[in-house]
């Protein structure tokens, strides 16, 4: 009987008229559960699988700056871990202009968490912050690595330029986006 109450489509058993039943929709659907849990919630996935991003990447490049400094390894196949060092954006875009891809990182995170925060699913706010998370994990090298701004990239395939995890991230976070925007709201 409560399960029926609670979907609505019965009145309440308590007394109450037809006009004070609970009208809650039905499980599943995306306007009750982003109702339910909220843009606060949302943002703190966002910022958790971030945060798990940023630590992942940053022990990864402080591992590969100690093992790698000395040459590369291989993997398998065309994977090798080799040490290099990127000043530009993606695909070495950009070079020497440090400065400039940080202020516009930080600009695109604010935006990011505030699409997060209205996104209407935490699976959405969770591939936002796997995006914010590579962003944030990059600038912190930047930022504090003492490169003069380089990021460390050391996951080279040889047929595409050398990366990191945090552009793993990114590269793996739009395109997951892009499937939850074609997907439609209710897929997110």
């Amino acid at each position: 009987m409560r399960s029926l109450q609670k979907r609505g489509t019965v009145a309440a058993l308590n007394g109450a008229s037809d006009d004070d039943a609970v009208t809650e929709q039905a499980p599943g659907d995306t306007a009750t559960e982003t109702q339910r849990s909220g843009g606060g919630h949302r943002l703190t996935v966002a910022v958790a699988v971030a945060a798990v991003v940023v630590v992942v990447d940053q022990i990864t490049k402080s591992w590969a700056l100690h093992r790698l400094s000395s040459g590369p390894i291989h993997v398998v196949w065309t994977l090798d871990f080799a040490l290099s060092r990127n000043t530009g954006s993606s695909f070495s875009l950009f070079q020497g202009h440090a400065v400039i891809l940080a202020v516009v990182a930080v600009v695109i995170m604010a935006a990011l968490l505030t699409l997060a925060w209205r996104s209407p699913s935490d699976g959405r706010a969770a591939v936002l912050g796997l995006i914010v998370g590579g962003a944030l994990g990059n600038l912190s090298d930047r930022l504090f690595r003492g490169d003069h701004g380089a990021v460390v990239d050391f996951i080279a395939l040889h047929w595409w330029p050398t990366f990191n995890v945090a552009d793993a991230s990114i590269v793996v976070g739009c395109i997951l986006l892009v499937v939850s925007f074609l997907r439609g709201p209710a897929a997110s």
